[in-house]
């Protein structure tokens, strides 16, 4: 198994993430969090945790990401994502494609969080005192990108994400259960409908 679609950063080793993600509930554990389609059978599976640290460093980012282009907040995808890494990391060796699996997760992290006034304080920081959050900030024309893909309809707005991490039209249909053409006809909706919303910005009509 390797690690894909991810950016280096530098972060939290997988123990401390294991153990965030144990502290931080039942949720992580009571939740559906294995799709089966995302996993590979193994009866000789060793823990790397070399594998997991690496993949933890090139996904954490992009994989708070891909939530915020969904519609989360900061903190609900940072929290999101950690959660998803806490509940891969027991079974790891387990699973074949981890970029897929970790944003399959997460993002039923997201949809069954639980509602809060304020956003928690306790992310686990990086080495040094840095929050992770720190890496995902938005410039300003990638914000005005969020906030159009905010206003498209939501099953467009996952797949645009998707598209937007460099998925394959056909590992996309595979992952969300839908047909490659369906995939094709949201992301031609999708971008037309993204071009028009930021021209408006562009445009100062912000319509």
């Amino acid at each position: 198994m390797h690690s894909d679609h991810g950016n280096d950063a530098c972060l939290p080793d997988p123990v401390s993430v294991a153990a965030v993600g144990a502290t931080r509930a039942g949720r992580s554990e009571a939740m559906p969090l294995s799709p089966q389609a995302l996993m590979l059978p193994t009866s000789h599976a060793e823990e790397t945790d070399e594998d997991f640290t690496r993949c933890y460093r090139q996904q954490m980012a992009p994989l708070i990401r891909h939530l915020m282009r969904q519609g989360a907040a900061p903190h609900e995808a940072a929290e999101a994502a950690q959660a998803a890494f806490a509940a891969g990391y027991p079974r790891w060796q387990q699973i074949e494609r981890p970029s897929a699996w970790l944003r399959t997760v997460a993002y039923r992290q997201y949809l069954h969080r639980p509602v809060r006034e304020e956003p928690v304080a306790d992310l686990p920081d990086l080495p040094g005192g840095v929050c992770p959050l720190t890496t995902v900030e938005l410039r300003e024309q990638e914000a005005q990108v969020y906030a159009a893909l905010n206003a498209l309809p939501p099953l467009q707005r996952r797949v645009m994400a998707w598209h937007l991490d460099k998925f394959e039209t056909a590992e996309i249909s595979r992952t969300l259960n839908m047909t490659e053409a369906a995939v094709r006809q949201n992301l031609c909706r999708a971008r037309a409908r993204l071009k028009q919303l930021l021209l408006n910005e562009r445009d100062g009509g912000g319509q």
